[in-house]
């Protein structure tokens, strides 16, 4: 029997992947379908747009805090063309195999840019970072990490944080479970798909973890395919 009354602590596959980067990229392919077909990046696009108008500047700097192949930015950067807007985007990871594929994948985007490090240890006082987002991150962190991860995104975003995440589920977990037997190639991709239902947080349960972020308002919104999108902005 599989216990959705607490976050699994098994680590995914792909927390400690070792393979070569043209498995990453049949995996990270897989991710990709799902979150094209269930509207997961629509999610987080229309959240940024929102935030930045509550202020008007020339140009915006966004950072996308584990950003894998660059999917994100990517979307981010053709819609930010698409409404004549002037972004400047980094992707931090700690991934040097899916940072390769994100550089790949992002060639003809010079407004992407791209670091492998450790957010919470990388120094970024030469930028002036407006927004940070984060896409099927946060459930990868314990309780106590997700809080310590948080509070670093709202340090170094001047005008707020945007996060969209899967919301644990035993409906999500088996509708994943039929999606993925038509959708998904990969053995990987299944399995840790499954598992990061399992490792998600409810929405009750991040609002709890909201409380203890300062110095910003909150939104957090159920969305379709079980995901919540959690906006923190800036007071």
């Amino acid at each position: 029997m599989i216990d959705f009354k607490h976050r699994s602590e098994e680590v995914e596959i792909m927390d400690t992947y070792k393979g070569t980067i043209s498995e990453l990229e049949l995996i990270l392919n897989d991710i990709n379908k799902v979150n094209n077909l269930l509207g997961g990046y629509r999610i987080t696009l229309n959240a940024v747009f929102e935030l930045l108008r509550f202020k008007k500047k020339e140009s915006y700097t966004i950072l996308d805090m584990g950003c894998s192949d660059g999917t994100m930015l990517k979307k981010l950067a053709s819609a930010a063309r698409k409404k004549n807007m002037d972004l400047k985007l980094i992707g931090i990871d700690l991934n040097a195999k899916a940072l390769e594929l994100a550089k790949r994948n992002t060639i003809d985007y010079p407004e992407i840019s791209y670091i492998q490090a450790d957010i919470l240890l990388h120094d970024f006082s030469d930028l002036k970072i407006d927004i940070v987002m984060s896409t099927l991150t946060l459930h990868h962190f314990t309780d106590d990490g997700v809080l310590k991860f948080v509070n670093r995104f709202v340090q170094l975003a001047s005008i707020g944080v945007v996060i969209n995440d899967l919301e644990r589920s035993p409906v999500a977990y088996y509708l994943f479970k039929i999606f993925s037997w038509f959708f998904i190639k990969t053995e990987i991709g299944k399995k840790d798909g499954l598992l990061s239902i399992r490792r998600a947080i409810k929405i009750n349960e991040l609002r709890q973890i909201a409380h203890r972020v300062s110095n910003v308002t909150h939104h957090i919104q159920w969305k379709w395919a079980f995901r919540y999108v959690w906006v923190l902005k800036k007071k």
